[in-house]
């Protein structure tokens, strides 16, 4: 059984690629298109559950228009779902990425002028020039100590997952203003360059089965959960424990997670 999740299918319409493979009344190519708001709810349904979300200047392939829905594949990880087709436009050709946690985008190069929107880490932008101290783009002004080239990934997963601290949990956030586990350890993964999937049950094949101690960098799944290895003691994940990002000795975490019933770790793995 094909996963729906990953599958750009719906019955009514389905990807030009899948003819043969699954039923549907239409097979289409699909249209290019880009997140054009700072942060959108990717959905099992129209007006349905909340899968992911997207951010701004990420691709998508539109399969299906109707009633103010888009039926979409994201491009980043491949996950299939519904954005409101208000969230989308033309497709781009984004240069540089959020680096710091969130940051604002303004009207004008001055960050006295009252702000357009708000950006996590990871939305996508195209600068076209400088303005002091500012990065100029089609949508308005980001400061430039916020951003970083794509073609520059960074290094350090858990440097990146440790400017998330704080953030509230959201159940399949994937942003700044709240994020989940799995979103978290995809966000440190794509800074890096590295593809990463999702949701959890599809992380916990990422990369190679770990042995020995856990190290900086490795990822340890329970049932339903990821959190990075920030050293031999301590992991950094988004938990509902907390309802937020933190940092947590591994031992703690592992009781906590087996006296609710959830049992043990389930893999290590090393992206």
């Amino acid at each position: 059984m094909s996963d729906r999740r990953l599958t750009p299918a719906n019955g009514r319409v389905a990807a030009a690629h899948l003819r043969g493979q699954v039923a549907a009344e239409r097979f289409v190519a699909g249209e290019a298109a880009t997140l054009a708001a700072p942060v959108a709810d990717l959905l099992a349904a129209p007006c349905g559950a909340r899968d992911r979300q997207c951010l701004l200047g990420e691709a998508v392939t539109i399969y299906e228009r109707r009633g103010g829905w888009a039926f979409v594949q994201a491009a980043k990880d491949g996950y299939v779902g519904y954005l409101a087709e208000a969230a989308l436009g033309p497709p781009g050709a984004p240069t540089h990425r959020v680096a710091a946690r969130a940051t604002h985008l303004y009207p004008a190069p001055d960050m006295k002028t009252r702000e357009r929107m708000s950006l996590s880490l990871g939305a996508r932008v195209t600068v076209t020039g400088e303005a002091g101290r500012f990065a100029e783009t089609p949508l308005g002004f980001v400061p430039r100590v916020h951003l970083a080239p794509l073609e520059r990934p960074e290094a350090d997963p858990v440097a990146v997952a440790e400017r998330f601290l704080g953030a509230p949990y959201l159940w399949g956030g994937n942003s700044a203003f709240g994020i989940d586990c799995s979103g978290l350890v995809q966000a440190a993964l794509a800074a890096c360059g590295i593809a990463c999937p999702g949701d959890t049950d599809m992380q916990e094949s990422l990369g190679d089965a770990a042995q020995g101690p856990p190290r900086r960098g490795d990822l340890l799944f329970w049932k339903g959960h990821v959190a990075l290895v920030r050293d031999a003691e301590t992991l950094i994940h988004a938990n509902a424990h907390h309802m937020a990002v933190t940092v947590e000795e591994i031992a703690a975490v592992t009781d906590r997670i087996a006296a609710a019933g959830e049992g043990p770790v389930t893999a290590h793995r090393r992206p």
